[in-house]
């Protein structure tokens, strides 16, 4: 079975408290978009129950196997269901380190993936559940439709947000933001505006409105994350704003075009949502 999970936006990401846990709580719009790596399991009756052989191209994962969230899934998955051995091959696509999310949708399909192929039933609320003991983020991909997120970002509301129709540009330098330098600048505060009252707006006036905390602090230590946004607002991108903790810079245009000559040594992609 073949399965391709994908990227994500945020749409403003406010941070509003910093909890005890040591978590923060946030307030944030996720938006699923179309670029893809590629995840493929195999059955392998040659393996015992609980084995497995993994393979991977494209970008480098650059981990140590056990810590592979695609691995923590299938070892997730197994920890309570019998499942047969299996052969893993991996095509990573959505660099690492953008805010993209890349990883945490690698590891929420790992588990949606499993449960189909072996035909487990679990259910949705089950599967998000488990989502969560990979990543804050997994849960989104379970579902994988727009909402509007709070708590640490696995506290969803339905919204009727779409950007359909519209060109999506996304732009990433060669450089990854940590996320616990990203979090250092953050001084937590209640969000102006109401992420889930974004269709009362213009997106021309989202600049204004709809912002990333993230990027104050961000844009400090590395001057190229904010220069690409700049230049993307003058090449004429209706509204453009870092996503996640950095380093990806998206920007939405009215029309399709073709920018990939404007940023030499970036991460460039693009599409009609």
């Amino acid at each position: 079975m073949i399965v391709f999970p994908n990227a994500k936006l945020n749409i403003g990401l406010n941070v509003t408290n910093k909890r005890e846990d040591g978590f923060h709580d946030i307030e944030t719009i996720f938006y699923p978009i179309p670029l893809t790596d590629v995840l493929e399991v195999v059955e392998n009756k040659n393996l015992s129950n609980g084995e497995y052989t993994y393979k991977s191209i494209g970008i480098e994962v650059d981990c140590a196997i056990e810590d592979n969230i695609i691995i923590k899934a299938y070892k997730l998955i197994h920890s309570r269901y019998e499942i047969p051995g299996i052969d893993i091959h991996f095509k990573k696509t959505i660099p690492y380190g953008g805010g993209l999310g890349g990883g945490s949708s690698d590891g929420a399909f790992m588990l949606k993936l499993l449960n189909e192929l072996f035909s487990l039933n679990i259910s949705i609320k089950d599967l998000e559940s488990m989502a969560l003991e990979l990543g804050s983020d997994c849960p989104f991909f379970i579902n994988n439709q727009p909402v509007y997120a709070t708590g640490r970002g696995e506290i969803f509301e339905n919204i009727s947000f779409n950007i359909e129709g519209k060109f999506m540009v996304l732009v990433k330098p060669q450089l990854s933001v940590p996320t616990a330098l990203a979090y250092k600048g953050i001084q937590p505060k209640e969000s102006t505006f109401d992420l889930r009252l974004i269709n009362e707006i213009n997106i021309k006036d989202w600049k204004d409105k709809v912002c990333n905390d993230f990027e104050k602090t961000v844009f400090k230590e590395y001057k190229q994350i904010s220069e690409i946004k700049n230049k993307l607002y003058n090449l004429g991108a209706e509204y453009t704003s870092m996503t996640g903790s950095g380093a990806t810079v998206f920007a939405i245009f009215n029309n399709p075009v073709d920018l990939k000559d404007k940023f030499d040594n970036c991460f460039y992609w693009s599409s009609k949502l």
